[in-house]
């Protein structure tokens, strides 16, 4: 029995099948190949410290290498939908079936179909990628490369996180590390409305309770301001102090945002507005950015078809060379705009939604002009 990847629909022509299946095939190719390629690399650079740390053979494969294709698939998902188009309808253009598709009475719009029904299924599934799979996988494949990683680079933290706890108010953690378990020193600062301080307490190697969340160590001091740069100094027996603080929030927010769902998103961004926290605006981003992501497959993949679909001088190489060269530049625009967005000097929807709403128009020029 011939397997077939595309079952029958009604209403669904042979050239749609013809067309879908050949979309979804060269799709799934390319990015198994990426796959392969990108897996072979990246253990060849890691597995040094692999071996030398005893990481198991199923945990290389299941915990980690299985948390980091979808990874993989998702970012790049947009490049293989634009190649993937161009390649094959290019050369449908080449051999001059396009001409004779048109020519027989089918519409361009009518031609786009199963093309816009590839990139629903492409899109969709990078939608749930980006939701749901992504974080949950990030986060086992970074438990995993902490423990047999001498340096783990998804694994950030600062040497000092400053935390605004309340107006006036801070909390500065001084060498943080989820691995360790005790931070060397934690300092709960008080300033009055001319930003002098007021009032310290400090405390070393501070442990935090999994269950109470109590920060909590055998000594700390406490200063009192009494005078103009005079503080008096109090001895404490015990530090015990619950701050309005998720231990979350002491790594790096950017890879941090990365390991959560979006229900944990939008529930930790509540918490940050509440805080009136500065990190608010690289968590918009990071909600925007994973569904506009997904929603790229459809206008690169509309560019892609009105590009290739011409028979032009140069061939499939030059339609691939074009077709790569602006895929990219939406790549780059992306990356740029996101910073920006995330520094604060534009909206965090503008910086996510910016490259599609360029590229848009792109595809309404390209796509109004293909059919002449």
């Amino acid at each position: 029995m011939k397997y077939r990847l595309i079952p029958d629909i009604p209403g669904f022509r042979t050239l749609d099948k013809y067309i879908l299946g050949k979309f979804l095939r060269i799709y799934i190719f390319g990015l198994l190949a990426m796959i392969v390629i990108i897996v072979i690399f990246d253990y060849s650079e890691k597995v040094d410290d692999f071996m030398e740390n005893g990481a198991p053979t199923e945990g290389i494969i299941y915990s980690y290498y299985l948390n980091f294709i979808p990874y993989i698939i998702n970012q790049f998902s947009a490049l293989f939908t634009f190649i993937s188009v161009i390649f094959f309808t290019s050369k449908m253009a080449m051999q001059t079936e396009i001409v004779a598709i048109l020519s027989g009475g089918v519409s361009f719009r009518r031609l786009m179909w199963p093309y816009m029904l590839g990139s629903f299924v492409i899109a969709s599934a990078s939608l749930v990628l980006s939701l749901w799979v992504i974080p949950v996988s990030q986060t086992e494949s970074n438990k995993f490369l902490a423990k047999y990683m001498k340096k783990n680079p998804q694994l950030r933290y600062d040497p000092v996180v400053v935390q605004e706890v309340a107006p006036y108010e801070y909390f500065i953690v001084q060498g943080y590390n989820p691995a360790n378990a005790v931070i060397p020193g934690v300092y709960h600062e008080k300033y009055n409305e001319n930003k002098e301080l007021e009032a310290k307490q400090e405390a070393k190697n501070v442990t935090i309770n999994p269950e109470t969340k109590v920060w909590e160590a055998d000594r700390s001091k406490k200063y009192t301001r009494v005078a103009e740069n005079e503080f008096s100094v109090e001895p404490l027996p015990h530090y015990s102090e619950t701050p309005d603080i998720d231990e979350r929030e002491l790594g790096q927010i950017k890879p941090l945002v990365k390991t959560m769902t979006i229900e944990e998103l939008n529930a930790f961004r509540e918490e940050q507005v509440r805080k009136g926290s500065k990190s608010v605006a690289i968590i918009d981003v990071e909600r925007h950015t994973r569904v506009s992501y997904p929603v790229s497959t459809f206008i690169l993949t509309i560019i892609g078809v009105a590009l290739s679909s011409r028979k032009i001088r140069g061939g499939m190489g030059m339609h691939l060379g074009l077709g790569i060269a602006l895929c990219f530049s939406y790549i780059m625009l992306g990356r740029v705009t996101e910073q920006v967005a995330m520094g604060g000097s534009m909206e965090p929807w503008l910086g996510a939604w910016l490259p599609n709403i360029v590229f848009a128009v792109i595809a309404v020029i390209v796509y109004h002009k293909a059919p002449k």
